[in-house]
């Protein structure tokens, strides 16, 4: 039994993201305040001390050791288990020889989930970009920790106030997606759904709402047969499943009350087809939350802000709901 169990104080893993962006920011900032549970930034210790320093704000670094007890975070303190910056980091401007730290933090965060050392996983944003640049292939951190984790279907969620929108493809060209789409992958997107919204949000019978491909859901196979060929087929088979689903319906008429109002998530068929949505409706407080990995992670649901970096206009909003939701799914799941 760890510690963390005894206790029932949560280690909460947290990276900090693309160092010369808004995520070391956010780390400083959320620490300005008492948390219920032991917030570990794995990340560079002397970087977050200059950003505090940028910043204005009080930070007091406390070395991260493997066997430290599970205790409240005082506010002003932040444990960081320390993961130098392969250079120097100035706010606001990329550098590609980080690249390699910003992945590094991210396999030391996700191995210690997975041993439970760590309850769960909070990621700050990262630059894709850059650490494409340096030459590594990288979508992003939702295929990241699928291939770490080897989960066999990972769903990218965002959640904000009131709407739940989960993706059967990520991050994929449009000319990709319709192949992408198959009756296969709509039924294990939508178990692995189904499984943790009643496992980690504590929704008994979830209901989900799930967008037609094509405009107007096809309109009856005129704008095309994904619907009648692949989704029908797929969403047939939940409920036979006993998996309560509606759908398909049109992407432009579903995300109106008279369906969310009854529904606790929507299925949308590609990125952007819900996240707009979404985004529009809980920007800064909305978070991105990975399902069907053996693990625990949320994330902010905005990028790097390069732009914001270091001068103290970046909003925490979203990196607190982020560390919030996932000690409420941390507790759901015990």
């Amino acid at each position: 039994m760890t510690s963390n169990s005894r206790t029932n104080i949560p280690k909460i893993a947290i990276t900090a993201g693309e160092p010369a962006g808004i995520g070391p920011d956010l780390c400083v900032m959320a620490a300005q305040r008492p948390w219920n549970a032991l917030l570990v930034v794995v990340g560079d210790a002397q970087m977050l001390r200059a950003r505090a320093a940028q910043l204005g704000l009080p930070l007091r670094v406390v070395p991260y050791h493997t066997d430290m007890p599970a205790t409240p975070q005082p506010t002003g303190a932040l444990c960081v288990l320390d993961t130098p910056t392969t250079d120097d980091v100035h706010a606001g401007i990329l550098n590609a020889s980080n690249a390699h730290y910003v992945l590094e933090t991210l396999v030391r965060a996700t191995s210690g989930c997975l041993c439970g050392e760590f309850a769960a996983l909070v990621t700050g944003p990262v630059h894709k970009g850059i650490i494409n640049d340096a030459g590594i292939p990288f979508t992003g951190h939702t295929e990241f920790l699928a291939e770490a984790t080897h989960a066999p279907q990972e769903v990218m969620m965002l959640t904000t106030q009131g709407l739940r929108v989960a993706l059967v493809t990520t991050h994929l060209a449009l000319r990709d997606i319709a192949n992408a789409i198959t009756r296969e992958r709509i039924i294990a997107v939508v178990q692995t759904l189904h499984r943790d919204l009643r496992r980690y949000f504590a929704i008994a019978s979830p209901r989900i709402l799930v967008c037609g491909l094509n405009p107007h859901a096809g309109e009856g196979g005129h704008l095309g047969r994904e619907e009648i060929d692949v989704i029908i087929p797929a969403l047939e088979t939940l409920q036979r499943l006993g998996i309560t689903t509606q759908g398909p319906l049109p992407a432009d008429s579903l995300f109106t009350p008279q369906y969310l109002d009854h529904a606790d998530a929507v299925l949308a068929m590609y990125h952007d087809q819900g996240l707009p949505v979404l985004k529009y409706a809980g920007f800064g407080n909305a978070i991105n939350v990975t399902l069907g990995l053996p693990i625990i992670r949320t994330s902010v649901d905005h990028g790097t802000a390069l732009p914001l970096a270091g001068t103290g206009q970046a909003d925490v909003s979203s990196m607190c709901l982020a560390i919030t939701t996932a000690l409420e799914m941390h507790q759901n799941a015990i």
